[in-house]
């Protein structure tokens, strides 16, 4: 392998567009909270932190997958030799100390706590629970929804985020589940128990789309708690009747119905950017 697929390998890692995705997301928590303008270094800092500890979780993700991988997805940087399982772990371990580093000298303490309970779980995901049907699953929900109070966190205003927080959650852990029943084949060959296999398949697509009911009937809450107005509730809609479609095509294809419910997630972000930018500018 030449240098440049090694690089390159090394960037795949990370998965870039979860970074990027992350990333936002944890913006989206520190605008919502409000401190964007006022806290532009402690959000830098969180924004910085999560993307780093993203693709620091990624890359260690692949290094303890790496077998799971020849079967379910042989493309990947490890299995097809352009970064060996030795150079995926030192890289992670770089990337995360990096992360700790910014952190520690920039963020609040309430942060900071966030940041270490994120740390521990992005590594102990794979060893741990990946494997533990359901748990995995809640255990990412949880990471994917704490990157909003974590960006709240870092301009030290939590409260805002917290709706925000279980709501993606939610709709994470119904996504995940779907994913689960896509790579059945290559869990069951490893030995892993994860939902779909415990329960079968579709009794797991029942409770996936069973969370994502809860999901979209708790969607209306920040509108009818004041926090935002009408505008709100104009793009959260779409958002809601997107992922429920997703989650009713992951019955006949798992691979675009999980696709379909990212997309309504991240619409599902938006209404929260278009609520508080209306209450900044006094629309409805």
């Amino acid at each position: 392998m030449t240098a440049g697929e090694t690089i390159r390998g090394l960037v795949e890692l990370t998965r870039p567009v979860n970074v990027i995705a992350a990333s936002v997301l944890t913006f989206i928590g520190a605008f919502v909270a409000g401190g964007v303008t006022d806290q532009s270094l402690e959000v830098a800092a969180a924004v910085g932190a999560t993307g780093l500890a993203v693709g620091a979780g990624n890359a260690i993700n692949d290094y303890f997958d790496r077998e799971i991988d020849r079967i379910n997805q042989p493309e990947r940087a490890i299995p097809r030799g352009a970064v060996s399982p030795r150079g995926a772990l030192a890289f992670s371990v770089v990337l995360f100390v990096i992360a700790v580093a910014l952190a520690v000298t920039l963020l609040p303490l309430a942060a900071i706590a966030i940041a270490g309970i994120n740390l521990v779980a992005l590594v102990a995901y794979t060893e741990v629970f990946k494997g533990l049907p359901g748990l995995g699953n809640a255990l990412v929900a949880y990471l994917v929804g704490s990157t909003f109070l974590f960006g709240a966190a870092s301009v030290g205003e939590i409260g805002p985020a917290v709706v925000l927080f279980v709501l993606a959650a939610i709709a994470t852990l119904t996504r995940e589940i779907v994913k689960d029943v896509e790579d059945v084949e290559g869990d069951r060959e490893e030995g892993l128990n994860t939902l779909p296999i415990a329960i079968g398949e579709r009794r797991a697509l029942v409770v996936a789309g069973g969370l994502l009911v809860l999901a979209v009937l708790a969607s209306p809450i920040p509108y009818v708690l004041g926090y935002f107005g009408g505008t709100y509730l104009l793009v959260v809609v779409p958002a809601d009747v997107l992922m429920l479609g997703g989650a009713y095509e992951s019955f006949e294809n798992p691979t675009a119905g999980q696709a379909r419910l990212k997309y309504g997630m991240f619409l599902a972000a938006l209404a929260f950017i278009v609520g508080r930018t209306a209450l900044e500018f006094g629309a409805l």
